[in-house]
């Protein structure tokens, strides 16, 4: 596996670092190497939030880039900055509920998914990020669902049986819309 870098971009308080470090910890599991980059805006909740997961069989010789390879975006500033830095022919997941135009490159694979209406419809709103993950999974295979899967428990240890099965079942969801719409 060469060095793939994903971006996930959104405001603070939509799970968009908890994305990526659930993300490094399923790579991490899987016998990976990995880096997770957070940044995110002085007001936290509301302002913005990224950061860039690096994963590679390999060592990794830099932990940040201009250009990933991927990006899942969950709003519209978030498409409006980072858009033109993902590297051609790259991969772009959309939360369609928050991001209210198309994408204007026409090299990237684009995976639209109604995010917010997906996570209304499970009860459980706070799970959109889990959704937005289980499709990124399900589409790239940069860390095997069926891996990620094993170590939910580990990834939210210290919540409760509630909070884990419900995140599981939005990441489960969203495996299921990738495999429907892609």
């Amino acid at each position: 596996m060469e060095e793939k870098q994903v971006l996930f971009a959104g405001f603070g308080g939509q799970g968009v670092l908890s994305m990526g470090q659930f993300l490094t910890h399923a790579a991490l599991s899987a016998g990976k190497h990995v880096s997770w980059v957070p940044s995110y805006g002085a007001e936290m909740r509301g302002g913005t939030a990224n950061c860039l997961v690096t994963i590679s069989d390999e060592e990794i010789s830099s932990p940040i880039t201009e250009n990933p390879l991927m990006a899942v975006i969950l709003n519209r500033p978030s498409l409006d900055k980072f858009e033109n830095k993902i590297k051609p022919n790259g991969t772009l997941v959309i939360n369609s509920s928050l991001v209210d135009r198309e994408p204007r490159r026409d090299d990237l694979d684009v995976l639209k998914l109604p995010v917010n209406e997906l996570a209304d419809r499970l009860g459980n709103p706070r799970g959109a990020n889990m959704i937005l993950l289980g499709a990124y999974l399900e589409k790239t295979k940069v860390v095997e669902v069926e891996k990620a899967l094993e170590y939910f428990d580990v990834i939210f240890k210290g919540k409760s049986e509630e909070v884990i099965r419900k995140n599981k079942e939005a990441f489960l969801a969203g495996v299921e819309y990738a495999r429907q719409h892609w």
